[in-house]
Order: structure tokens, then sequence, then C-alpha cells
């Protein structure tokens, strides 16, 4: 299959593939899973641009599964996906997925098709979704080129891949540590909006590629671009991240790492003077930190309400700073939440609560009636926030959230 030159969808095939919904709600995870095994037995170089980690815990699969149902249901209008399509984009763009791995993807999907779906995939069917298929890839290979065409064009930007050295390394607590990175070439620094994110690419011992996504925690200027990353420890079926674990563990000044040009939509409108509210949980305090940084430099009088979640003192990170930066700022307010509190935690100087945030009880707060909500952190945290924040009646126009996980890719 050449997506170069994809056949048009007709209204039969549209038909037909909305046909395919009820399979997929009960079929989609066998689709995918016996996709990325042939997939990767007949293309191992690909593995370098997937997340192992999420395809050992099943996450990847489960993620391809809902995007081909959500395709499926939506394919009269994809336009309706657009939010989606965006967020893929800008990740397969910084992991560095080009137009020709299309061909090779869709092969292997209809190979699967047929396989999952035995005697109903019939010459119709796959001819079907062959047809959908290409469209989706003109689509996202359109999008991507456009985004390539501007990293490789900005001042200081690239195309690929490009070395940083590690200038400092800070231990932020005790799972989280900050990397201030410079380009070796002494290079300007690429153009990014605060909230936007970097992929890291390692090699380990065996020479296998890993690639991982990480926040820009700090404003845009000259002087480093700052990631700061929490070790992923295993739990349960999860193992330890790679890239995380390398990081922390094996990083020093002086190391080279090697960043793709920054990209995401996680990004604060200013030509808004409306209030913000970040509400984030754990590591997800990173792009909100880039947020804070440059809202308060560029647009002081915009009213900020930062409420942040961690488990404890032990874990939480860059409170010195957001303390700091609400001194300075009077139109910065810093709430922070602690689920456990033992004797020497000081309230107002560690913490402010204890207990968990609900994000409906801030947006019932008179100051905050038309503020726009910029949630990150675990899955969990994220659809609790949400969830409070409709029942609330925050229309979701203005509801952001921004999750790293396990997307189409």
């Amino acid at each position: 299959m050449d997506d170069r030159h994809s056949p048009m969808l007709t209204p039969t095939q549209r038909n037909i593939v909305k046909s395919c919904v009820p399979a997929l709600k009960a079929h989609g995870l066998a689709l995918t899973k016996n996709f990325y095994a042939r997939m990767f037995q007949a293309n191992p170089e690909l593995k370098h641009l997937f997340n192992m980690s999420h395809q050992a815990t099943g996450e990847q699969q489960q993620a391809l599964a809902l995007a081909v149902l959500g395709y499926a249901e939506n394919i009269d209008d994809p336009s309706v996906l657009t939010p989606v399509i965006k967020v893929i984009v800008a990740k397969h763009v910084s992991m560095g997925i080009r137009a020709e791995h299309y061909p090779i993807v869709g092969r292997h999907l209809l190979a699967a098709i047929a396989e999952v779906m035995g005697d109903a995939a019939t010459a119709e069917v796959l001819e079907a979704w062959a047809a959908a298929y290409g469209q989706l890839a003109d689509i996202l290979i359109e999008a991507e080129q456009a985004l390539y065409t501007h990293a490789a064009l900005a001042e200081g930007g690239w195309s690929g891949w490009r070395p940083f050295r590690v200038t400092n390394a800070v231990r932020e607590s005790s799972e989280i540590a900050s990397f201030y990175l410079k380009p070796t070439d002494d290079g300007s620094l690429p153009p990014f909006q605060p909230g936007q994110f970097v992929s890291v690419r390692t090699v380990d011992e065996s020479g296998m590629t890993h690639i991982r996504q990480y926040s820009l925690s700090d404003a845009p200027h000259q002087e480093y671009l700052r990631l700061t990353v929490k070790r992923q420890d295993a739990s349960g079926s999860a193992p330890a991240g790679i890239v995380s674990t390398a990081l922390h563990l094996d990083v020093r000044e002086g190391d080279v790492i090697e960043l793709s040009f920054p990209q995401g939509h996680f990004v604060v409108d200013q030509a808004k003077d409306t209030p913000l509210v970040l509400l984030s949980g754990g590591v997800g305090i990173t792009p909100m930190l880039g947020i804070v940084g440059h809202i308060a430099k560029e647009q002081p009088q915009r009213a900020i309400h930062f409420a942040h979640a961690a488990r404890n003192r032990e874990v939480h990170a860059m409170n010195d700073w957001l303390r700091s930066m609400a001194d300075r700022h009077a139109k910065l307010d810093v709430e922070i939440y602690y689920e456990e509190v033992d004797a020497a935690d000081v309230p107002g100087r560690h913490y402010d609560k204890q207990g968990r945030i609900d994000a409906g009880q801030i947006a019932v707060q008179d100051h905050l009636s038309n503020a726009d909500y910029y949630i990150c952190g675990p899955r969990g945290f994220m659809s609790a926030q949400i969830d409070s924040l409709k029942q609330a009646g925050i229309p979701d126009a203005r509801i952001h959230a921004e999750f790293f996980g396990a997307s189409l890719s």
C-alpha cells in the first residue's frame, strides 16, 4: 500500500468501515496485538520508534485499539478527531516517524484485519479499510510535514536529532531530577511555547534505541533547556522506565544526550487575559513551571492559581522555586496539597492543605469564574479533575489536559 496514491473513500466503503464498529469493540485489542506482533517480526527496526515498555504492559495495544475504533465511528467526518490527531502528529514528529513508515504500518494493519476477522474480511471489507487507512495516512503525513518544515526552518531549529550537553543535573526530590542542557554546537536554542515537550533518544548496551517525551520545565530563554524527569520505578506488571532510570543513574554533567525539536499543543493562549488555573499531580508539575515563569514575565497582571498535589514532602519537587515565584508575583496564588503529612511539615511552607485536589471546589471561587484550566498528572488524577470541573459546569473549551502515555503510535 502506498499512501501517496490513496484511493478515495466511497460512500459504500464508509458504510463498510462503520459496519465494523461492533467487531472492533469486541475484537479490537486482539487485532492490535496481532498487528504489532507481525509488524515487529517483519520489521524489527521499527522497535526503535516504539515504547516497548508500553508494549509489555499492553497499554500501547489498547491505545491503538481505541484509536482505530474512534476513527471507524467518525469515518463520515474525521474532523471530529482533530484534537486527537494534533496530539498524535506532534508525538510522531517528535519521535521521527516519516511518510515512508506509513505503507509498512498499512500493510501489517490490513493483514491483521484479515487474520482476526477471518471470513468476514472479504475483498470489499479489506478494500474499504485500505481506503480508510489511506485517508488517515494522508491527513497525518500532511500535518507532520508542516511541523518538520517549521522545525527545520526556525531560527535555532533542526531536523531529526540534535546533541545537547548536560551542564548541570539537580536532584529536586527523592524521585525527580532536573537536567540543564545546551547545544554541543553552541548554537541558538530553539523557539518553543511553555508547556511543550521534547523527545530524548538514548541507546542501551544492546544497541536498542529508546525514545521518550519530557516536558520543558522552564520558560523560553537563550541560556539553556531544562528537563525535569521522574524516575519511573517498576510497579506491578509495569517495568521500570528505561530512559528515566538511565537519566537518573547514568547521566552526569558533561554527558551528551539527543533531543528532538519541541512539539505539543498544551500551551496557554496569550491573546487572552482571563485567569489561569494550573492543576498538577506529581511530575505533572513540569509543564506548569514553564507556563508560570513565562506568564509571570509576559502577562504579569494575569491571575494564576497554581494547585499542585504530591504524596508527601519527600517526593515534592520545585517547592522553593514556586514559593519564591509567588512571593515576587502578586497575581500568583500557590496551593500545595499533601496526601501524607508528618510532624516536620510546616503549613504554608511545605504544604497548604492535606488531602486531594478537587478542581470543582476551586472553580466555584468568584474570581475564577471565567478561568481556563490546565491539567497534567497521572491518568487517575486527570480524570478526577476533569470530571469535577464538568460537574461544576466548566465547559470543555476551557479545560486543557496533557497526558504522556501510549497513543496511536
